[in-house]
């Protein structure tokens, strides 16, 4: 059997590092920690740059806009005056429309009449 003593481990005396290890150190950290930030702000500034352009391209995109719906505002400004002038001689049209079929349907009543003259006139002279 073993004992406990073979199982025990010996504890070293903790060292520092010399001070020269921790100087170098420190500064690598901060010039590494340096690059790191540098590089963070970098991207956020590039960021903040495309938005800057994509927010400039908006407001000239949304200035055509405005200037289309200018332009069409106009042409159904223009289109609804014509129209208005031109409401009266539809209404012409509607008027004239409405006395040819009245004409119409008094053409074939007439014809009708002098379809029934007709065949009384024949009926007449057969006699």
């Amino acid at each position: 059997m073993e004992t406990d003593d073979a199982v025990i481990e010996t504890a070293e005396e903790a060292k520092e590092p010399a001070e020269a290890d921790i100087n170098e150190l420190c500064k690598d950290m901060f010039t590494k920690m340096s690059t790191y930030l540098s590089g963070e702000l970098t991207a956020t500034s590039e960021d903040y740059k495309l938005l800057e352009k994509m927010n400039k391209l908006t407001c000239l995109k949304y200035m055509e806009m405005k200037d289309i719906a200018i332009n069409i505002s106009r042409n159904l400004k223009d289109l609804n005056h014509n129209y208005a002038s031109l409401q009266p001689y539809l209404e012409q049209i509607d008027q004239i429309e409405e006395q040819v079929a009245s004409l119409e349907l008094a053409a074939y009543k007439l014809d009708a009449y002098s379809k029934k003259l007709e065949a009384k006139f024949k009926k007449l002279e057969k006699r």
